[in-house]
């Protein structure tokens, strides 16, 4: 196959949050995630911060973050600026699902799963370390996941 992709295939880029503050952690699941187009797969995002507010972000190569999806409680989510081809739920408190509903190469990205303390959090610039492509013939990329943790008076 050398160092060509298999145009039928497409990455979808995900990254694995390690510990913050206190040991609290906010995991995406797969960490790497190759699909064939058309096949619906479903991107898990967990926390154990006890925050109310959860956030998908999608960041293109060579781009900024577009917010995809937020919740600000169990059961309420909205869409944010480019939510074209994805669905999230919020039945707990815990997990944020993104379902790709038929993935395409034009989705081909780094997926990054956030949370935040309080529901302003979608609103502010979040940073994540710039994504680094491994090897050849494909994308892999490795970021750290967004948590903001606020303190309200």
């Amino acid at each position: 196959m050398g160092t060509s992709m298999n145009p039928r295939l497409f990455c979808v880029t995900l990254c694995l949050l390690g510990t913050g503050l206190v040991d609290a952690v906010i995991t995406q699941r797969p960490r790497h995630l190759i699909l064939h187009r058309g096949k619906k797969t479903t991107l898990e995002c967990s926390q154990n911060l006890n925050h109310y507010a959860m956030f998908w972000y999608r960041q293109d190569p060579g781009q900024g973050l577009k917010l995809l999806h937020y919740s600000d409680s169990v059961g309420s989510t909205a869409e944010g600026e480019a939510p074209q081809g994805s669905s999230v739920s919020r039945d707990q408190k815990e997990n944020f699902p993104l379902t790709l509903e038929s993935p395409s190469t034009s989705q081909s990205s780094l997926y990054l799963c956030a949370s935040s303390e309080a529901t302003a959090g979608h609103s502010q610039l979040l940073s994540a370390q710039e994504a680094q492509p491994q090897g050849s013939g494909g994308l892999s990329f490795q970021s750290p996941c967004l948590s903001q943790q606020r303190t309200l008076s």
